[in-house]
């Protein structure tokens, strides 16, 4: 629709509006009250089967949008639709007299009605409403779009999420599933004895994971903050402080791209268990995930992008070194520098995005060759310290970490760690972090006294993990984009006269 043909209908709209008013009808009013919603009218009445001749079964009050009107001589059917469904409205002229024309003259599609009346079959079997009564709830002043039922264009569903949800089941479904998804975890995790708590969004010292954050300023304090970009060591001065079992779900930031897999903004789960590690963290996973599935779909085995994935535990255990090495013939160990294994990579003639480091080489060669293949859930286990700062070393090998990494339908949406609880050497990892920041590694922890001081007091054995909850949304709901799991995605701005194409 042309934006002269949009300002044409509003303009139309804005009369029928005045003329409402002008008639003493209130156009917007406050309230409404209703007796049932749609889905409890054809629940209620599922069973009832009344002859042809429009039987009455019950009054009923019904309220919601106009999706449909279709017009046949003296009367009209009209179809309402709520949040629970849709529902058939019958409009007769006899039965309404002077109401009927100003409803079908002032009605369009889009509009919210309430309506009043008896309940009938028509002669195809159709549960409607014979309308009584009638009450305007909010004109409609912009219509919907063109073949706006069943809506395809991604700039307009994720710009203008309202209009997706009004056209597509799938998407409603999707958002209703990803709340029970947030519930079964809740679930999940107070059965297991964890504790859910909420701590600073807004935080004097980022931390936590490998991120940029986003910088605000508060003017009372004439200081600088950071939106979090983890709640990992809020949480963990919890566990210091004596809660043995705690987690949060929450709102993260990070100030990266945009991707199917990424954005801004975006929800996390953590948990800390104290006198845990990873394999108990691995384990606690798996149940969860399992559960969450369960819970919220009704199977553990699901359907991603025609793939059939088992969530059923338990989940294939490997190291991160044995996955890399069978995927792309690298051994990262035996290149232990950044121009040993860059040099490694190119004899291979292995094509990879150039790297800094020497863990964001190895970090490469995962996400690469090894990430897209893992379809089935899997856990990836044993990370480079390099890669690991808040990770414990494994006794064995100190330059490996008892870390671990949860992948399927080839991406991770999980992370967690035995967690480091040496002070000593915790203050030795920031340090490395602090230098590699000022030779230009702008995803690195600062340090944080505050948390050293706390870990300084004592901090038990603990196993942390954190799950993207958007990440394992788009796994239980077959969904290609983060973009499609997250009501009102980051978008690049529209400017004027233009429409970007946002990245895939």
């Amino acid at each position: 629709m042309t934006e002269s043909n949009s300002n044409a209908l509003r303009a139309e709209r804005l009369k029928k509006l005045e003329s409402l008013e002008q008639q003493g009808h209130a156009p917007y009013p406050a309230r409404y009250k209703r007796s049932h919603n749609a889905q409890q009218l054809q629940d209620d009445y599922e069973s009832h089967t009344e002859s042809e001749q429009f039987q009455s079964l019950d009054a009923v009050s019904v309220c919601g949008r106009i999706t449909a009107l279709r017009r046949m001589g003296g009367a009209s059917f009209l179809d309402l639709r709520d949040g629970s469904g849709r529902i058939q409205l019958y409009a007769e002229k006899e039965t309404l007299g002077d109401q009927y024309e100003l409803l079908i003259e002032h009605l369009d599609i889009g509009d919210f009605l309430g309506a009043e009346g008896k309940l009938f079959r028509t002669k195809r079997g159709e549960l409607s409403i014979d309308i009584r009564s009638f009450q305007f709830l909010s004109k409609s002043l912009l219509p919907l779009p063109e073949k706006w039922h069943g809506l395809k264009d991604t700039e307009v569903r994720y710009r203008q999420r309202y209009l997706d949800l009004i056209s597509n089941e799938e998407t409603r479904e999707a958002f209703r599933t990803r709340t029970k998804i947030v519930t079964a975890m809740r679930k999940f995790l107070d059965g297991q004895g964890f504790l859910e708590v909420e701590t600073p969004v807004l935080q004097p010292i980022y931390g936590g994971a490998a991120a940029r954050p986003f910088v605000t300023h508060h003017n009372k304090l004439d200081t600088e903050l950071y939106l979090r970009i983890s709640d990992e060591l809020y949480l963990k001065r919890l566990i210091i402080g004596g809660f043995e079992r705690v987690y949060e779900i929450g709102t993260d930031f990070r100030n990266e791209g945009l991707s199917t897999k990424h954005n801004p903004e975006f929800t996390m789960m953590e948990c800390y268990q104290a006198y845990a590690d990873y394999a108990d963290m691995m384990e606690l996973t798996e149940n969860m995930v399992a559960f969450i599935a369960q819970e919220a779909l009704g199977t553990t085995t699901i359907e991603f992008q025609g793939h059939e994935i088992d969530l059923t535990p338990p989940w294939p255990r490997k190291t991160l070194r044995e996955a890399i090495l069978e995927q792309s013939g690298i051994d990262f160990m035996k290149h232990p520098t950044t121009e040993e294994i860059e040099k490694a990579i190119k004899d291979a003639g292995l094509k990879v995005t150039p790297q800094k480091t020497w863990g964001k080489w190895v970090d490469e060669l995962l996400s690469e060759f090894v990430e897209p293949n893992l379809i089935s859930p899997t856990f990836l286990t044993d990370y480079p310290v390099e890669l690991s700062p808040f990770a414990k070393k494994r006794v064995d090998d100190p330059n490996i970490t008892e870390r671990f990494e949860v992948f399927a339908a080839g991406f991770e949406f999980g992370n967690a760690y035995s967690e480091l609880n040496d002070p000593l050497d915790q203050r030795e990892r920031f340090e490395s972090e602090a230098r590699m920041q000022r030779q230009g590694n702008e995803e690195t922890n600062p340090i944080d006294e505050d948390y050293l001081t706390a870990m300084e007091h004592g901090m038990p054995p603990t196993g942390g993990l954190g799950i993207g909850v958007d990440r394992l949304t788009i796994l239980l709901t077959d969904r290609p984009s983060i973009r499609d799991v997250i009501l009102f995605p980051t978008l690049r701005p529209i400017k004027s006269g233009t429409q970007p194409a946002d990245p895939k």
